[in-house]
């Protein structure tokens, strides 16, 4: 009597004029294949299909989430160089006094520097979504009512009130750095590519957010740089707050110490306070020094090359892995930042040109970029848990009050000495 094949063996069958071998043989699925049963995994962030991609930012973005909220982030973050700008056109355009002007947004920037630690505060303590868009309301109130009182000439002291209504505008990048520590933590490397971005972004912002206000505000009217930065700092907080997926949890809870009693922390904060009185000078010594050769307008084009070498070097400083503690790439960066930092001195003292001028503030920008990332590292690993967003915001105000510190102390160099005696 016949006997059935094995499982082992094939199993011959006709179709139509075709013999059919049908193997049954259970094999072993291949290598990266998924077993019999299971479903296959789509890639993800960290162990993508085939070769991991040798970009860092790529792999940044394949985080989920992250291009969504990055999205709403920059929108926003826009109209942080704007505002200034066109308050400065809208109210000297009005009132024909550059000092009113720059003392209304004087009283904005030393408002913000109060106002900004509480508001941070409320958002690690009840999350992102519920205290950033109410707050970012209240701020808009203030620029509009401000836009209404220079245009219907209201008293000077209302401009005052109405712009340091503004100073409740959360810090949109550093929310955008504390959702960056959430989803990446354990992952110092891509941590560090993130920062890189945002500070990367920062110098973007800054550095389109016055040409476009300036344009607006030129070619259309003097408000329009306002009312533009208002509507697209709503939408990009919208955008940004509706990722809730990526947000960081609320610690209602958290008895953390504040970050400014952290250890460590208050040498950080004086250290952001002298970079940012670097870059302060820097700005108006280089407008006046462009000013003294009979090239005002070419001002822009020269903080614009400062702004694309720290733009560049930023880029390439987040592909690259850390190497060492942060601590020592800190005093490292701070070197590098000290000596470029003298090419424009040099550059001005020595040829007295622009053309002299505008490859040494090329040169100068690049070390901008490392060291506020690995600053920014620093600031996320001392500031206690539950807290960053508040930590975060502490750097920026101290960044911003030494900006406004090294305005002041540049301008007067520049004016009662000379602008190359502005650059020391």
């Amino acid at each position: 009597m016949p006997q059935p094949p094995s499982p082992s063996a094939p199993l011959p069958a006709v179709v139509q004029d075709t013999l059919v071998l049908a193997d049954l043989t259970r094999r072993r699925p291949a290598a990266g294949a998924p077993s019999p049963g299971r479903t296959a995994k789509a890639p993800s962030a960290d162990r993508p299909a085939g070769a991991p991609s040798r970009n860092p930012y790529r792999r940044l973005f394949a985080v989920p989430g992250a291009l969504a909220f990055t999205t709403g982030n920059l929108i926003a973050r826009l109209p942080m160089g704007m505002f200034s700008v066109s308050a400065v056109i809208m109210i000297a355009g009005s009132r024909g006094s550059y000092a009113l002007a720059g003392a209304v947004t004087a009283t904005g920037l030393a408002a913000t520097a109060v106002v900004a630690p509480w508001i941070a505060r409320l958002v690690d303590r009840h999350g992102q979504a519920r205290i950033a868009v109410p707050a970012t309301a209240f701020a808009l109130l203030g620029g509009l009512a401000l836009l209404l009182c220079v245009h219907y000439g209201a008293p000077d002291w209302t401009l005052f009130a109405a712009y340091a209504a503004t100073a409740t505008t959360p810090n949109i990048g550093g929310m955008a750095r504390a959702r960056w520590a959430h989803l990446l933590r354990g992952d110092p490397e891509s941590l560090h590519t993130a920062n890189a971005f945002e500070q990367v972004a920062d110098e973007l912002c800054f550095m389109l957010g016055p040409v476009l206000a300036a344009l607006l505000c030129g070619t259309l009217f003097p408000e329009a740089g306002t009312l533009t930065g208002g509507v697209l700092l709503m939408t990009g907080m919208l955008l940004f707050t509706a990722q809730r997926a990526t947000e960081p949890p609320p610690g209602r809870h958290a008895r953390a110490e504040p970050p400014l009693r952290a250890p460590g922390m208050p040498p950080l904060l004086l250290g952001l306070l002298a970079t940012g009185a670097v870059f302060g000078s820097m700005e108006v010594v280089t407008v006046a020094f462009a000013d003294a050769q009979g090239h005002r307008s070419a001002a822009g084009v020269l903080l614009g090359l400062q702004a694309a070498g720290s733009c560049a070097a930023g880029l390439v400083y987040g592909a690259l892995k850390p190497a060492g503690p942060a601590e020592r790439r800190y005093v490292w960066c701070l070197a590098a930042m000290t000596a470029l930092m003298a090419l424009p001195l040099l550059a001005a003292r020595t040829a007295g040109s622009l053309l002299a001028l505008a490859p040494a503030l090329l040169l100068a920008g690049m070390a901008t970029a490392p060291t506020m990332v690995t600053a920014m590292t620093l600031v996320q690993r001392r500031t206690p848990e539950g807290r960053l967003n508040e930590g975060m915001t502490l750097a920026v105000t101290g960044l911003l009050g030494g900006i406004a510190c090294g305005s002041a102390t540049g301008g007067w160099a520049a004016e009662h000495l000379s602008p190359t005696a502005g650059f020391t």
